[in-house]
């Protein structure tokens, strides 16, 4: 069982109104447009715990035949308690930095995580592709708020996902007769082009190549260290930010 990090009553409450304000001001900069670029790499970044630490990976694609060029993955120190609703602090600084490893960034992201399908429509995926400037794509594997209808039994149905009022998402069918994704724009792309991107990067397994990837790498690494009872590594701090072709530099943290 992991060793969570542990805060006192003040303590919390002051740690998460620092947090949730954070949230807000990363929320007024999302923006959920068509996607107006044709991507040539697309990476999916996932993240896995053992211990106190969390492993953080990143596998690089081409978008068109989805080949595997590149993968990463690193491990930190987790520094930030399980909260929900606050998971982007937990997860995006180690996700950044398997994405920094790799020698170049890619146009499209996929996180294993929400995009605006989140309470102050701030996710994981939402976070990162603010802090890095590169659109973003939140694939859950879980509902985490808003209702929808029942899509249909084959790959492709979809029905949209509701959360007061607003459309936040889509419940994507991405194999039949599977368990709906769901699927929210993150960042600099919306819904239609979201469910696209995700379609075209689904082979036969029910998540998309690059988050499958990635998700594969993490457990890999988990189950080699656990075999090994090694300890494990702390990423070195990043300091800096990570730079990407036609953006400016941005900080890693949040």
């Amino acid at each position: 069982m992991m060793k969570d990090i542990k805060l006192s009553a003040n303590l919390k409450e002051g740690f998460l109104k620092e947090a949730r304000q954070r949230q807000m001001e990363l929320a007024i900069r999302v923006e959920v447009v068509a996607l107006s670029i044709v991507p040539r790499l697309v990476a999916g970044v996932d993240a896995a715990f053992l211990g106190d630490k969390i492993i953080g990976s990143a596998c690089l694609h081409r978008y068109e035949g989805l080949d595997r060029l590149e993968a990463a993955s690193v491990v930190q120190d987790v520094e930030f308690p399980y909260v929900p609703g606050f998971l982007s602090f937990r997860e995006s600084p180690v996700m950044l930095n398997a994405l920094k490893a790799l020698s170049t960034l890619p146009d499209l992201i996929i996180v294993d995580g929400q995009g605006i399908a989140h309470p102050r429509r701030i996710g994981l995926a939402s976070h990162i592709g603010v802090l890095l400037g590169i659109p973003t794509i939140g694939c859950a594997k879980s509902l985490l708020i808003g209702t929808h209808d029942n899509p249909g039994p084959l790959k492709g149905d979809w029905q949209y996902l509701y959360d007061r009022g607003q459309v936040i998402g889509a419940a994507l069918r991405s194999r039949k007769n599977v368990k709906p994704l769901y699927i929210s724009p993150g960042h600099l792309i919306n819904i239609a082009d979201s469910i696209s991107v995700i379609l075209h990067t689904t082979t036969r397994y029910r998540l998309p190549e690059p988050i499958r990837c990635a998700h594969n790498l993490s457990a890999e690494e988990k189950g080699r260290r656990r075999r090994e009872g090694s300890a494990l590594p702390q990423t070195p701090p990043t300091r800096g930010g990570v730079r990407h072709p036609g953006h400016k530099e941005v900080p890693l943290t949040s």
